[in-house]
């Protein structure tokens, strides 16, 4: 067992943070009061390589690996947690036309969105199919070289403005079986778009949900085989659960760094508050927490490139402790810096609201419970 990152990956650690100091912390509490979608700054990303971080090369993606991929997301996060959770869904959609799709549907629409000349979004969850994802009743009826697609997706980020929705929709009969893949282009007639959500957090990307009112998609933009949807969205969620882990990771590390400079200069009852050893137990405890977390998420990151049997259910781990910790972090973070925390200016409240969604989204903690728990069992 080898700790240590590779000295690529630590000089791709070094190119996503030098990014995220330069072209996102700056903008960042902006982006957030306006609820502004970053299109410039994502594309100078893409620039870097961060809008296919894990999609071959022959398609323009970077070819990196699932840990590599953990780097960046947590060190964007630490700038901006809900724009990095955007690229995080983007890579997720390109990933699977570009695992699952033919090559046809890989050359046709891959390339752009590596480039973030295009944006793509994950369409799973309905207003009636969270949790239970295989109860989904969007329907997609074959006609000709065509598919009539009919239904809402609920939830959806990017909606709105990407270009893009990966979405699962009902070919056959009830259950996970009968749920196929189908890569949908925005300006498809028959789709159109709810009115923004207004958030608690994540604001620096639109939220909306995706209408299809007799959508027509072509056969050709199927990614994968009919019935193998469902099996796809989960391939997708694995690694979009190490993924939001990472930015968690991101938000939390940040906070707690504010937490120790702020902890070293503030002084209360004549003593620096650094000084104060129940604080000093405090921040031991962040810490650590966190530390521990980050090595949850990048084994379950190596076993996902390793494509070992126990991926699903690291991955599953690593999302709820992640994200349950991280949160806890910056909520102490927060508490340290007592009414000050409570304010704007301090930042802290901004990360608070976006890491609180990593608990819900990409299957929910109660969810990723129920999957080790399967797991283990047996079932």
């Amino acid at each position: 067992m080898d700790f240590a990152f590779s000295e690529e990956t630590g000089a791709i650690r070094d190119m996503a943070a030098d990014f995220a100091s330069a072209e996102m912390a700056p903008h960042a509490d902006r982006w957030d009061e306006g609820s502004i979608f970053p299109v410039e700054t994502l594309r100078k990303a893409a620039a870097l390589g961060f809008g296919g971080i894990y999609i071959r090369d022959d398609v323009g993606g970077s070819g990196l690996g699932r840990l590599d991929a953990a780097v960046i997301f947590e060190e964007l996060a630490r700038a901006c947690p809900s724009t990095t959770a955007y690229i995080s869904i983007h890579n997720m959609a390109a990933w699977m036309i570009d695992r699952f799709g033919g090559e046809e549907l890989r050359h046709r629409l891959v390339p752009g969105l590596a480039a973030m000349e295009q944006f793509a979004s994950y369409c799973l969850t309905e207003p009636n199919a969270g949790s239970d994802a295989a109860s989904l009743r969007t329907r997609a009826v074959l006609d000709g070289d065509h598919y009539v697609v009919t239904g809402s997706k609920a939830f959806i980020s990017g909606g709105g403005a990407s270009d893009l929705y990966v979405t699962m929709v009902r070919t056959g009969g009830e259950g996970p079986r009968g749920i196929t893949c189908l890569a949908i282009p925005k300006d498809t007639p028959g789709v159109s778009f709810g009115a923004q959500e207004k958030k608690l957090g994540w604001k620096s990307q639109p939220t909306a949900m995706v209408n299809f009112d007799g959508a027509c998609v072509p056969v050709a933009n199927r990614v994968g085989a009919e019935g193998e949807g469902f099996r796809i969205a989960m391939a997708g969620l694995d690694g979009g659960r190490i993924n939001i882990a990472a930015c968690s990771l991101g938000g939390a590390q940040e906070c707690l760094d504010r937490a120790l400079r702020y902890a070293k200069e503030r002084s209360q009852f004549g003593r620096k508050l650094a000084e104060f050893q129940a604080l000093q137990f405090r921040l031991a405890d962040m810490a650590t927490e966190l530390e521990a977390a980050r090595l949850m998420v990048h084994k379950a990151a190596v076993l996902l490139d390793a494509k070992d049997p126990a991926a699903t259910r690291q991955a599953a781990m690593a999302k709820r402790f992640a994200t349950d910790i991280g949160f806890e972090v910056v909520n102490q973070a927060l508490q340290l810096h007592g009414g000050y925390g409570y304010l704007r200016d301090y930042g802290i409240e901004r990360y608070l609201r976006d890491l609180r969604v990593h608990q819900i989204l990409e299957g929910t903690n109660e969810i990723m419970r129920l999957i080790v728990a399967r797991d283990l069992i047996g079932r």
